[in-house]
């Protein structure tokens, strides 16, 4: 499960960018944070986490109870970051309004950010 979840939240990463760039910021928004659900999963899973389903509130609880308070792997700056970028994802699917380039960006650097982090974890996790 973690090299799926790893090669689609790198994915969706440079998707959002790419749309970004082209001003498709609703859009942008949705696969930043796609790419920041995804490599939570991919997280969970490497630290040997896995279950049956993948639900956003689950996923979003388990990476702050297990990988940021309990086993303190993850800064606790990264607490808010799924939530928060669910919940513009949320407007930029759902509601009526069209999101800014200054939304869309704030969202992509945040995950850039998560993602980035939680890489850099990776790497140092590997080495002997």
């Amino acid at each position: 499960m973690f090299p799926e979840f790893f090669q689609k939240a790198k994915e969706n990463l440079k998707a959002a960018q790419i749309l970004f760039e082209h001003k498709l910021y609703n859009a942008s928004v949705t696969r930043a944070y796609y790419s920041a659900f995804q490599m939570a999963i991919a997280a969970l899973a490497h630290y040997g986490i896995t279950g049956d389903k993948i639900e956003h509130s689950r996923v979003q609880a388990i990476f702050n109870g297990e990988l940021i308070h309990r086993r303190k792997i993850f800064s606790g700056h990264f607490k808010s970051y799924l939530p928060d970028l669910q919940a513009v994802r949320n407007r930029a699917d759902y509601k009526r309004e069209l999101l800014s380039q200054k939304v869309a960006l704030r969202q992509l650097t945040k995950t850039k950010e998560f993602v980035t982090g939680i890489e850099k974890e990776f790497a140092s996790y590997d080495k002997p």
